[in-house]
């Protein structure tokens, strides 16, 4: 029985709904560290692309990589942004709570899920479509690691076929995601194509839910918390940021020097002043420095006249060492 069948037999006895355009809600269901972050952006963007007024919010009870994390996009003709209480489109990618997940939904959602969890078994009064993720990947890349991060896109490439979003605002934003990584993608892009060509060809549309164009979203930016957060910080005047690697990653802080970037002081009326010594927590600053010299330098500063990075050795991390510097640093900064 091919994967057409299924979907087709699964939802026979249930008569077609009319249309539900533009009002429902998706949760993408995977866990931390597996790349759906870039998918499921892709997927908002994408949609608020079309005009369609969208909201995305991602609920993880742990940053610990391999346990569950929810993803719920809404979208709402109506410009509601709260999430629903009721998933419409759940996509099943987390083998731990798949069963939990489907058994939760209303009747008349739909679910794409990976073929070999079977879930199509558990309930009668869902449309299903059953996806083959690791045969449809398996072409894409040889590089195991890259197979179990670009397979995310091949659910993107499903709802684009399904819910008729429109592949060239797909493409239009994956490459807003991932900005000059061409190769990361060509290769993304491969798994998104793929998953559309896959759903075109094997699954018949059964739910009522679509995306049609529109133009509520005219004028307006589509933003996640993390750059909203560190605009607030460039604003308020930020003088130190400092993060460590965790996963799921947090872009506040590449978003935030990205933005410092571009919205420096004027070199003509500003100078800075950075120094650190080279023992105790002062050791672990050099290659940081090294950053913000470069940052300095492209928004005009000239070493010596607006901007000085001193690097005194022997010295420590605590009160004693800074007072020893402070005399030189006020000078500098008020023009002595």
């Amino acid at each position: 029985m091919s994967v057409t069948d299924v979907a087709e037999q699964e939802t026979a006895s249930r008569p077609r709904e009319e249309r539900i355009i533009n009002d429902f809600a998706i949760q993408v269901a995977t866990v931390n560290g597996s790349g759906s972050q870039t998918a499921n952006m892709v997927l908002l963007r994408s949609i608020f692309q079309m005009g369609v007024p969208v909201s995305g919010k991602n609920m993880f009870p742990s940053n610990i990589a391999g346990l569950p994390t929810w993803y719920t996009i809404r979208a709402s003709a109506k410009g509601y942004i709260g999430r629903k209480k009721e998933v419409d489109l759940l996509v099943a990618m987390n083998v731990e709570t798949a069963k939990e997940d489907v058994l939760t939904l209303a009747p008349g959602a739909a679910v794409v899920y990976d073929e070999p969890l079977k879930l199509n078994e558990l309930r009668k009064d869902l449309t299903f479509y059953p996806v083959p993720f690791d045969k449809i990947i398996n072409p894409i890349t040889t590089d195991a690691k890259l197979r179990r991060l670009v397979r995310n896109m091949i659910y993107d490439g499903v709802l684009s076929r399904l819910l008729s979003i429109d592949m060239m605002q797909m493409e239009k934003a994956l490459r807003k995601q991932l900005g000059k990584k061409e190769k990361a993608i060509q290769l993304n892009f491969g798994a998104l194509k793929a998953g559309y060509d896959f759903a075109k060809a094997n699954l018949t549309k059964q739910d009522p839910f679509v995306v049609e164009p529109m133009d509520k979203t005219t004028g307006m930016i589509l933003i996640e918390g993390n750059s909203a957060a560190a605009i607030g910080c460039m604003m308020a005047g930020v003088t130190f940021v400092g993060w460590y690697p965790i996963t799921p990653s947090s872009s506040l802080c590449e978003s935030l020097i990205e933005y410092l970037k571009a919205h420096m002081p004027d070199h003509k009326t500003h100078r800075f002043y950075f120094d650190h010594g080279t023992a105790t927590l002062d050791a672990m600053y050099g290659p940081y420095q090294l950053r913000a010299d470069s940052l300095m330098r492209s928004a005009g500063y000239k070493d010596g006249v607006n901007v000085m990075t001193r690097v005194i050795d022997g010295a420590e991390h605590n009160e004693t060492a800074w007072r020893v510097r402070m005399g030189e640093a006020l000078a500098f900064l008020i023009g002595r």
